[in-house]
């Protein structure tokens, strides 16, 4: 039975593609040198210039490296659905994607202790946390092995 996206909202706009059956973050390309940025850039932190373009990034790439959050992070900032009680380790990392474009991502794993540089790992959009009765959905980055 397909999930309804009806109550779901992204975290924030411009981040990814939502809703959508094939998800892809949205990054900018820069139009004078060609890097690639994400999120979004209206100039380029590269050569300066102030001409770019969005573009949808890939879903893949590899752990390019990562750190294991294990202490609750503050409040504010932070507003994840942890609880002192509920809290448990997660990992951070940074994902090189096809163009090496790398991009900060939480990551969805089953064990943070089998997480390896240069792994696979693809991109999964899933509810973070509610707010006013809405689903707030955010993108993670998760072990291709652990899809299957």
């Amino acid at each position: 039975m397909p999930v309804s996206v009806a109550n779901q909202i992204p975290i924030a706009e411009g981040l990814f593609t939502w809703p959508s059956n094939d998800p892809r973050l949205i990054g900018s390309k820069c139009k004078k040198c060609g890097v690639v940025t994400f999120p979004a850039q209206n100039s380029c932190a590269a050569c300066s210039g102030v001409e770019t373009e969005s573009v949808e990034l890939a879903r893949g790439g590899k752990l390019w490296t990562f750190t294991i959050q294990c202490f609750l992070p503050n409040r504010p900032p932070y507003d994840g659905p942890e609880t002192p009680e509920s809290f448990v380790p997660f990992g951070v990392g940074y994902i090189e994607l096809p163009d090496q474009t790398r991009v900060e991502a939480r990551i969805k794993t089953r064990d943070v202790n089998a997480l390896k540089v240069g792994m696979d790992m693809e991109l999964v959009i899933e509810k973070y946390i509610e707010r006013d009765g809405k689903d707030v959905m955010s993108f993670f980055f998760q072990p291709v092995d652990e899809l299957k």
